[in-house]
């Protein structure tokens, strides 16, 4: 457990009670800020180790190490007819399950046994005989045991036990290295201040293996119940100042202390947090009903009710990650014919670049640069897409009326998903960060139009395969696009990933609002 020493806030001031919110002439929202990229650091720039996928990733290669030694100490020691392969090789996998399951039964693949070295290799070694013992003893009792090469049994003893504690040892140091540069800490702040919030800090920061590293505490009071410094830890602002401090400090989890008979503070505050991808959790330490041990997660040793989660988390980035990279590096290699022609059609159609660069809205609220192919002409190019295309526009070339109308202007965007990876191949369209419905901002006109931002924004998505694509001139056609983008996100799955990107050519033939 980690906590962000009041010494780092020094340049700093703790935050008055009345609010942060980030406006220019708000001296204490600039420096809310800047704490909060500080505190945020280089990891800002990194993505975060997800521990679910480092165990199970451990385990994966345990089982894979341990057949791959099989298969080559067979090669190296087994007689040149290699009569015996299937039952050495069907003992080999016997062995390689044994071993996992006990590794999982005694956590040899968590991140708190990883971080100790010597602890870790006494352990696998001792799993390591008795995955072979218990084996062996269940082929002795099948009547197989002459059959298996004796020979191989012995170096495959010696090799498979190196093997795994040279693994062990490298992922062990691999995963020290990543607590060092704190991708595996998980930023945290505590929403509630007072006795309950003193008493949660104090168990919290007592605990070596929760991994989460606390940066203050936030409160909607202003009054005696919350204190400007709970636990030595500063209170940072209110919950309307959480919001923007949350994405510039990459945060992870907030935790709340108020009492679940709060009820209607408690909704308030979701309100406004729940657009953000985080983790949000209602601690259940001083709770007096009681229920029972499994409704309740925990954090260390303390109980908490899981009210919401991060859409994506874990398995799931990976997943995506693949798909996206994959299927969009062939749709790349299979389209390029068709992009080059596009690129030469812009070239002798009308002076300009080829590609359009423009700041749009990606996941966290960040500012990213999506590519397109240029379907306006030079003079007229509205970078902060003020202006939304209409019909019959006269700043649109003869040739973009064509990529526009069959969405060929937003190949390029595959760039961004292979190489960039600031897109993803289906996800919430990014928009443009002045973009306007009726004359207002997107999230003037939508109510939680930010939760749309909890993940990667893509090329194409749900709403864009039901018909909502094109301008976004009136309230209603923003409002549908957004409850679209939300249904996806919280209906997330690969198969409704591939699902969509199979209906979009189908749903492009259909499009008569694109233009």
């Amino acid at each position: 457990m980690a906590a962000f020493s009041p010494q780092d806030l020094r340049t700093v001031e703790a935050a008055p009670a009345e609010s942060l919110a980030t406006t220019r002439s708000n001296p204490h929202a600039d420096k809310l800020a800047a704490l909060a990229r500080a505190m945020a650091g280089s990891g800002q720039n990194v993505a975060p180790a997800s521990r679910v996928v480092l165990e199970g990733s451990a385990r994966v290669l345990d089982l894979l190490s341990i057949v791959a030694t099989a298969f080559l100490t067979y090669l190296l020691s087994a007689p040149a007819d290699h009569s015996d392969f299937i039952l050495t090789m069907a003992f080999s996998i016997a062995v390689a399950a044994t071993f996992v399951v006990l590794a999982q039964l005694l956590k040899l693949t968590t991140i708190g046994r990883l971080r100790y070295v010597l602890n870790s290799l006494l352990w696998t070694s001792a799993a390591w005989c008795a995955a072979l013992a218990t084996a062996g003893a269940a082929v002795y009792l099948l009547g197989l045991s002459d059959s298996l090469p004796h020979d191989f049994v012995l170096r495959w003893f010696e090799i498979g036990l190196l093997t795994l504690l040279v693994e062990r040892g490298f992922f062990a140091a691999y995963v020290r290295r990543l607590s060092r540069t704190g991708r595996l800490a998980r930023r945290t702040v505590v929403v509630g201040g007072g006795p309950a919030a003193d008493e949660l800090l104090d168990v919290l920061l007592q605990q070596d293996q929760t991994d989460l590293t606390i940066l203050g505490i936030f409160d909607d009071r202003a009054d005696e119940r919350s204190p400007p410094m709970t636990a030595g830890l500063p209170k940072l602002g209110n919950v309307d100042d959480l919001v923007e401090f949350a994405r510039s400090a990459h945060l992870d989890l907030v935790i709340f202390t108020l009492p679940i008979t709060a009820e209607q503070r408690l909704l308030q505050m979701l309100r406004k947090l729940w657009v953000l991808p985080l983790d949000i959790r209602l601690a259940a330490h001083r709770n007096k009903l009681r229920f029972r041990p499994r409704a309740y997660s925990y954090i260390g040793s303390v109980p908490v009710f899981d009210v919401f989660d991060k859409p994506l988390a874990d398995w799931d980035i990976v997943l995506k990650t693949i798909f996206d990279k994959v299927i969009g590096t062939l749709c790349l290699l299979c389209l390029a014919p068709v992009m080059l022609l596009v690129a030469l059609a812009i070239k002798l159609d009308s002076r300009g670049p080829i590609l359009f660069k423009q700041k749009r809205y990606g996941f966290n609220n960040e500012l990213i640069e999506v590519y397109k192919f240029r379907s306006l002409r030079l003079e007229d190019l509205d970078y902060a897409a003020r202006k939304l295309v209409t019909r019959n526009d006269p700043r649109v070339t003869r040739v973009g009326r064509i990529i526009r109308k069959t969405s060929l202007d937003e190949l390029p965007q595959l760039l961004n998903v292979v190489f960039r990876g600031n897109l993803s191949l289906v996800g919430p369209r990014p928009h443009a960060i002045n973009a306007h419905a009726a004359d207002r901002q997107y999230d003037e006109v939508v109510d939680g139009y930010f939760a749309r931002h909890r993940v990667r924004p893509g090329i194409t998505g749900w709403a864009q395969i039901h018909g909502w694509r094109g301008p976004t001139d009136t309230p209603e056609k923003i409002q549908k696009r957004v409850e679209h983008d939300l249904y996806y996100i919280e209906n997330w799955s690969i198969f409704l990933d591939a699902y969509i990107l199979l209906a979009t050519p189908l749903a492009l033939l259909k499009a008569e609002n694109a233009y």
